[in-house]
């Protein structure tokens, strides 16, 4: 994964997040040499959100078939969660 320096992105701005993404879907921005926040474009980002989604639908519909879901109405389902806050 192509890596961009602080410095560089302070100096170069967005075109060095431009080059890094040209040649990869992800760049990690480092600062002081250790790896600290990762850039993708919009199109990345989105179908990984898409894929995160996903993920959590299938483990829901999992939990259901497998009897952990709880069915009931809205109000009571905000109670209920009221009542788990500390």
């Amino acid at each position: 994964m192509n890596t961009i320096t602080a410095n560089e992105l302070k100096t170069k701005g967005i075109a060095s997040i431009d080059t890094a993404l040209k040649a990869q879907e992800e760049a990690i921005i480092s600062v002081r040499g250790k790896g600290r926040y990762v850039v993708m474009d919009m199109e990345t980002y989105n179908r990984l959100r898409v894929c995160e989604l996903e993920a959590a639908l299938y483990q829901a519909r999992r939990e259901i078939a497998e009897g952990q879901g709880t069915e009931e109405s809205v109000d009571a389902h905000i109670a209920r969660v009221q009542n788990l806050e500390p």
